[in-house]
């Protein structure tokens, strides 16, 4: 609890314990009345002034108004009748208990996007003539070298330029399973530099680091809101003044009628009190706190409200390939060598020296494969054809490294190979050598992913070769998917897929080259977006590590927290109502209209506390 919280906890129970003294004190009167003022004060005279301000500013139609107008009639009629001031009492303070429950609830959802703030770093070490500095992250300029200790959270995303550690990101990505980086690995701001001493070259501004995009999107998410939290506040600003004035009606015309004035100014009172909308105005924007904040502390971000209602709604996903399903990350599978004068290390070797000065994906993971290239080699005359391959001269033997194109247009006689994957040829003195199988492949966890969500529900958009999609489809089950997309093919695929869904339509992609289809989606998810700026510009929903199974965990709190805000809104509305009738007949006194103020406000905060309880 916080400090706030404590005190109008003291409060409460110290009105109580005076209310509770009172009735064995045998006094009446005007001292009856001062005694009993005592409790009351205590208890509300924050609501006194909040409804006196609002009258002073012409916001005058809140809860407040509402308790006050109840309580000052209750103890009217009590002073008139020299009767019972506990009613009266008993309101405000019941009504402030519910208001503490709700403090105390929303500062327990709240606990789970303070966890994720303290990602922001407070300083940067910056090494100077004197020693290491502490600076502003502000004030680091690109490319400058900063050093992070153990402990301490990584200011600013960079590259490692000198040192070893392991890097905890659950804050970001919500798993517990460290991250081992060496010279040379890309790190982000708001991971924790766990043991060795890191020397980083930042790449980024402070601004328009990983952190800061992340706290800029979790505190912009509460000012989007949904149609549940829209119809509330609208309801509330026309439902407020129409209580007040049937409040009214129902205090003066039948008093005129029947001369009964304490009858029905008692029951207007009632009336009052049963009418606050308070269970509704607080648990229905509670029940979506909770539910972003349970989200953000498994590292699936949602940028508002709104997002998280259209997302309990979704039937059909739709899914990119590579970095979604699949790793997105080249690898060599297999080396085949079809020339008895090079074996496959030999023949591995030749391709990943034609291919060390290219930057595609393809040389990357040949480098990969065969990182200890000998310097016996000499590389000269490369040359990079587009769309074929690449062409050098390796101690004196041109070898070309390619495609089937490539290999027709040298007159290699190349030979398929039976294993689904990118092949990469290779040609030594225009004679076919052999060719290396690299695979993109799947996810840990994509099969598991695509059994939760429904493999019926989810179709697959790919650039991809056919054979390549239709044995990734296979192991996964999936059996709609489209493949050989260019980027506008992407999108008239998905417009047919939208077209013909009953419900809403999301999609999920790396962020970067599915912009058009996230932004089309009914919900974009980015999927694996950590330190992917166009992934968190893009989406709605980011989800921040690499796990597929987080998008239907995301789609499971979701409707859970709808499912919650329907509870509260019909439960709500429902005992509210059928208590006005009630006391407007006589049939309900101010006990009564406790429960339907404060009993039913509690039981909605509590209902809604159950958000953050997050489903299996």
């Amino acid at each position: 609890m916080n400090a706030k919280q404590k005190k109008n906890l003291a409060r409460i129970l110290i009105a109580a314990a005076i209310l509770i003294a009172l009735n064995f004190v045998e006094i009446h009167g005007v001292g009856k009345f001062f005694l009993y003022l005592i409790p009351y004060l205590v208890v509300g005279y924050d609501i006194l002034l909040k409804a006196f301000h609002g009258l002073k500013n012409f916001r005058a139609f809140d809860e407040s108004l509402l308790m006050t107008i109840a309580t000052v009639g209750a103890f009217a009629l009590a002073i008139y009748e020299d009767g019972d001031y506990t009613e009266a009492i008993a309101v405000m303070l019941f009504y402030q208990i519910g208001e503490w429950f709700q403090s105390y609830a929303v500062g327990k959802s709240r606990k789970n996007i303070s966890e994720l703030m303290d990602i922001r770093p407070d300083y940067a070490n910056v090494e100077t003539d004197d020693g290491l500095e502490q600076v502003d992250p502000d004030e680091v300029e690109i490319g400058t070298v900063i050093v992070v200790q153990p402990g301490e959270k990584i200011p600013i995303d960079g590259v490692v330029v000198e040192g070893n550690s392991t890097l905890n990101t659950v804050a970001l990505t919500g798993e517990s399973l460290p991250r081992e980086v060496s010279s040379g690995a890309e790190v982000i701001s708001g991971c924790i530099n766990l043991n060795g001493v890191l020397k980083i070259r930042t790449t980024k501004e402070f601004g328009e680091s990983t952190a800061s995009k992340i706290l800029e999107l979790v505190e912009d998410a509460s000012s989007r809101k949904s149609k549940s939290e829209d119809f509330i506040a609208k309801f509330a600003r026309i439902y407020t003044p129409v209580v007040v004035i049937c409040a009214a009606a129902l205090a003066i015309i039948p008093s005129i009628i029947s001369g009964a004035w304490e009858t029905w100014i008692y029951r207007a009172l009632i009336f009052l009190v049963i009418s606050c909308p308070c269970a509704l105005v607080i648990s229905i924007p509670l029940s979506f706190f909770a539910g972003i904040g349970g989200a953000s502390r498994e590292g699936i971000l949602i940028k508002g409200s709104n997002f998280l209602e259209t997302l309990s709604k979704v039937k059909t996903v739709v899914m990119d390939k590579t970095g979604t399903l699949t790793q997105g990350s080249f690898e060599v599978d297999a080396v085949h060598s079809k020339n008895l004068n090079f074996d496959a290390e030999k023949l591995l070797h030749l391709a990943a020296h034609v291919e060390r000065y290219s930057t595609h994906p393809i040389a990357n993971s040949l480098r990969k494969a065969h990182p200890n290239e000998r310097d016996d080699c000499t590389v000269e005359d490369v040359e990079e054809i587009s769309g074929r391959g690449i062409r050098a001269k390796i101690n004196g033997q041109v070898v070309c490294v390619g495609n089937e194109k490539f290999m027709d247009e040298v007159g290699a006689a190349w030979k398929e190979c039976y294993k689904v994957g990118t092949i990469i040829h290779v040609a030594v003195d225009g004679k076919y050598a052999g060719h290396v199988v690299i695979s993109d492949a799947i996810k840990p966890h994509a099969k598991e992913a695509v059994a939760e969500l429904g493999a019926e529900n989810i179709f697959m958009l790919t650039g991809d070769t056919e054979k390549i999609s239709a044995k990734v489809a296979g192991e996964l089950g999936i059996k709609n998917y489209r493949s050989e997309l260019l980027p506008a093919d992407k999108v008239s695929e998905f417009e047919k897929i939208l077209a013909a869904s009953s419900g809403s339509v999301a999609f999920v992609g790396d962020g970067i080259n599915d912009a058009p289809v996230l932004s089309r989606a009914d919900v974009g998810i980015a999927m694996g977006a950590l330190g992917s700026d166009a992934a968190i510009e893009a989406a709605d929903v980011v989800l921040m590590d690499d796990d597929p199974r987080k998008i239907s965990r995301a789609i499971k709190i979701s409707r859970k927290c709808l499912s919650i805000v329907k509870q509260n809104i019909f439960f709500a509305i429902g005992v509210k109502f059928l208590c006005l009738i009630l006391g407007a007949i006589g049939l309900a006194n101010m006990w009564a209209a406790i429960f339907a103020d404060v009993g039913v406000m509690i039981l909605a905060v509590l209902n809604s506390i159950r958000t953050m309880i997050l489903p299996k």
